[in-house]
C-alpha cells in the first residue's frame, strides 16, 4: 500500500467539502421544523434492547430515572442552562442528549456526586491510548496521516485522522498488522473496561479531543493533550467539565448542518440528539448536501434531516424535557 492513497482520498474529500460549503452558502438556509419527520419511532438497535433487558429495566423506566436525576438536582439544570448560553444553543439540546444516552445506552446515576468520585479515580489511573502496543501518538505520525499536518483546529485535525483510519487502516492489513473493522475511537481510545463512552454525557475520548479547541474558546476549558490520557478521562467523567464538551458537540452539529448542508437544525433537539448519538456530523452533512444536489438537479424535492430512534424520543417528549428547565 502506498502512502499516496490517503492524500488523494483526503484531497478529494476536502475539495468536495469546500464545493459543498460554497454551494450551501448560495442556497437559502432552510429551517427544519420542530418535531419528528417519522410518524413512528425508528427501530431501536438490538444491542440497546439486550442491554436494557439484562438490567431487568425498561426504556420507560430508564427514561423516568434520568428525569428524576434532573428533578432532584436543580444545580445540574442551572449548570446546563449557563453552559448552553456560552455556546449559544438552547439548553434543551443538552437535556435531550443526556436523556437519550441514559435511556438507551446506560442507566442514570441517582446522584451526580457519583460521577465526581469516578472522575477522581480516573485522574489517578495510568492510561494509554494504544492498539496492540502501538501508542496512538506514534500511530498518527505515520506517513498515511501526512494530509492532516496542515490542519490546526482540533475538530478538523482529529476528524481528518479519523477519516484516514477509516480509509486506510480499518479492517485492513497494513505493514504486517491487521486492524479491526471498527472505529478509530474504539480501536485506540478504549483502554478501560468494555465501554466506549463515559460520564454524564457518555463522551468518547476521541470526541473530547475533537472538541477541545471549541471548549477552550467558548468555555475557557483547559486544552486536552492526547499525550495525557488520564486528564482526558478525568475531564469527560467530571460533570462540570464534560458539559462543555457536550455543548461543543451540539454546537458543531448545528454549525456543520448550516454551513455544509444548508439546514438550520437549531430548533430541533431530536436532530441534534441524533447527531450526538451517531457522531461523524461533518461527514453526514456532506452526504446530505450531495444527495440534495442530486435531487435538485433531477427536479426532486429536497431531503430534510431525519431523527433516529434516540432523537425521535427526544422530540416526542420535548415538552417534558423543557419542563425540567423551568
Amino acid at each position: 500500500m502506498t502512502t499516496m492513497m490517503p492524500f488523494r482520498f483526503l484531497s478529494a474529500v476536502l475539495s468536495a467539502l469546500i464545493v459543498l460549503i460554497l454551494t450551501a452558502g448560495a442556497w437559502a438556509l432552510i429551517a427544519v421544523p420542530a418535531g419528528n419527520r417519522n410518524a413512528t419511532q425508528p427501530e431501536i438497535p438490538h444491542d440497546a434492547i439486550v442491554r436494557t433487558q439484562q438490567t431487568g429495566d425498561t426504556f420507560e423506566g430508564k427514561f423516568e430515572k434520568v428525569l428524576r436525576l434532573f428533578r432532584n438536582d436543580p444545580k445540574l439544570v442551572s449548570k446546563i442552562r449557563k453552559t448552553a448560553q456560552r455556546y449559544d444553543i438552547d439548553p434543551v439540546h443538552m437535556i435531550g442528549a443526556i436523556v437519550g444516552e441514559h435511556t438507551y445506552n446506560v442507566d442514570a446515576v441517582d446522584q451526580l456526586q457519583s460521577y465526581y468520585v469516578k472522575a477522581l479515580a480516573y485522574a489517578e489511573t495510568r492510561i494509554r491510548f494504544e492498539y496492540e502496543g502501538e501508542d496512538v501518538t506514534e500511530f498518527i505520525t505515520r506517513p498515511e496521516f501526512s494530509a492532516c499536518l496542515g490542519l490546526t483546529d482540533s475538530y478538523s485535525l482529529w476528524t481528518c485522522r479519523e477519516d484516514v483510519f477509516n480509509a486506510v487502516f480499518r479492517g485492513q492489513s497494513v505493514d504486517g498488522r491487521t486492524y479491526p473493522d471498527q472505529s478509530f475511537g474504539k480501536t485506540f481510545f478504549q483502554p478501560l473496561f468494555a465501554g466506549q463512552t463515559f460520564g454524564l454525557g457518555q463522551l468518547n475520548p476521541l470526541t473530547a479531543l475533537m472538541m477541545t479547541d471549541m471548549a477552550r474558546s467558548f468555555g475557557r476549558q483547559r486544552k486536552l493533550d492526547v499525550h495525557k490520557p488520564s486528564d482526558i478521562y478525568q475531564t469527560i467523567m467530571d460533570p462540570d467539565k464534560s458539559l462543555h464538551y457536550m455543548a461543543a458537540v451540539l454546537r458543531s452539529a448545528i454549525d456543520d448542518y448550516q454551513q455544509i448542508a444548508g439546514f438550520d437544525i437549531s430548533n430541533n433537539p431530536g436532530l441534534t440528539s441524533t447527531l450526538y448519538n451517531l457522531g461523524g456530523t461533518r461527514g453526514r452533512a456532506v452526504a446530505l448536501a450531495r444527495e440534495n444536489q442530486r435531487r435538485e438537479a433531477a427536479g426532486e424535492s429536497l431531503k430534510l434531516p431525519e431523527e433516529n430512534y434516540y432523537g425521535w424520543l427526544v422530540n416526542d417528549r420535548v415538552d417534558t424535557l423543557r419542563a425540567l428547565l423551568n
